[in-house]
């Protein structure tokens, strides 16, 4: 038994160092924004434009890729995603270091965007399979813990050095993390299933069936809040401190940082939490009513010292944090042939969302709305929506994930 736990912890924390290395890429964006940019030679209204359609770009990439990554992996294994993903980011992420335009960084930023697609649903996928179901909770929240906390590396890497370094230091990384991977298993009740005959990352099963699709729907609107901090409160909070007058220069490493901080916490604590409650759904419920008040105590800080504002992006991330509770949980609805296509997508999904909320929050502003006014009705929007999809889903802390889904 003690030799069979050293064998499922090599996936685990495999799993756990990719996704690692997968939220330092997904995150350096938003903290090199302006100085790779600025570099390029843009200023001004450029620099908040530019950098929104660059991290869209990079989202509809993942939004692909999390399509395609995630139907390689319930057809050819979760293992080839693990594998291929890695490396397609990796040395998208080495050539974002010599653009020379915006043109040339959008089409890497897609293309790294396509390759983090894979990592954290395959990941996840893997070690809900290899654990028995009273165990994979934990298994998952390893995973997540250890992976959002990249982006405090990449804060530090942001803070000390150039942002070429940074996107360089992220391509090494992930090609390192190869040579960790020789040794990882493929998950035995993928191979069992192989077996069966069953239809295998069929997306018409996903799009085409109601009661699936709707499953599938309300895990990517549960995690609209999520892209909503990271991508508008966080992203943008050198534009929006500055419209409520916060007072000191806000760094976007040091946004980053602080919030991913909370967010390694929250994942961590809601992980525990679904555990110990032996439930997924309340604390999903929890997490989402927790950002909602966050999300209305951010835009009270009008006046306040950088400092305490930092501190806010803190205790918003920790009430973010339930991505960990959220992707099992979305694992653990669907069957064994159509699991890794969800797991990978609907992160990615999730993410990808981030595309109409910008729209939305750029949309009010066009109808007279504020930066301020617009930003937080957005917010409120995402977080309602999220909580009424919560309330809905299934419970499924107890399933037994051995099954595949029929037509």
């Amino acid at each position: 038994m003690k030799q069979s736990g050293k064998i499922l912890s090599i996936p685990i924390m495999v799993a756990a160092l990719g996704y690692f290395v997968d939220i330092y890429d997904l995150v350096l964006f938003s903290i090199v924004r302006k100085p790779s940019l600025t570099a390029l030679g843009l200023s001004g209204p450029e620099l908040e434009a530019s950098g929104l359609w660059l991290l869209n770009v990079q989202m509809v990439g993942m939004l692909i890729g999390g399509l395609l990554w995630g139907i390689l992996g319930d057809k050819k294994g979760r293992l080839s995603v693990l594998f291929g993903s890695i490396v397609l980011y990796s040395l998208a992420n080495i050539l974002n270091a010599y653009v020379v335009d915006v043109t040339q960084y959008g089409i890497l930023r897609f293309v790294a965007g396509v390759g983090l697609a894979g990592e954290l649903g395959a990941g996840i996928t893997l070690v809900s399979e290899i654990l028995p179901k009273e165990k994979r909770g934990w298994g998952t929240t390893i995973v997540a813990t250890v992976g959002v906390s990249g982006a405090i590396l990449a804060g530090i890497m942001g803070l000390n050095y150039e942002w070429t370094t940074c996107y360089i230091v992220g391509g090494v990384l992930g090609l390192l993390l190869l040579l960790m991977r020789v040794g990882v298993f493929e998950s035995g009740m993928y191979k069992l299933a192989r077996k069966s005959g069953a239809n295998f990352g069929n997306l018409g099963m996903i799009f085409f069936n109601r009661h699936r699709f709707t499953d599938y729907l309300k895990c990517i609107l549960v995690g609209l809040p999520i892209w909503y901090v990271i991508g508008i409160l966080i992203t943008l909070s050198p534009e929006l401190g500055r419209e409520l007058g916060i007072v000191g220069d806000i760094k976007p490493a040091l946004s980053i940082m602080y919030c991913y901080a909370g967010v390694t916490a929250g994942d961590l604590l809601s992980g525990v939490l679904s555990q110990m409650m032996k439930s997924r759904k309340k604390v999903l419920q929890l997490f989402v009513f927790s950002t909602l008040i966050m999300v209305i105590v951010y835009f009270q800080m009008k006046g306040a010292g950088v400092q305490s504002f930092y501190w806010t992006f803190t205790i918003l991330g920790f009430a973010a944090g339930y991505w960990a509770v959220l992707i099992t949980s979305a694992s653990e609805q669907f069957g064994t042939n159509i699991r890794a296509t969800v797991t990978t997508s609907v992160p990615n999904f999730i993410r990808a969302s981030l595309v109409p909320i910008t729209i939305l929050y750029a949309t009010l502003q066009g109808f007279g709305s504020n930066k301020l006014n617009s930003a937080l009705i957005t917010g409120v929007i995402c977080c309602v929506i999220a909580f009424i999809a919560a309330s809905y889903l299934k419970e499924t802390y107890h399933k037994d994930l051995d099954y595949h889904e029929t037509h």
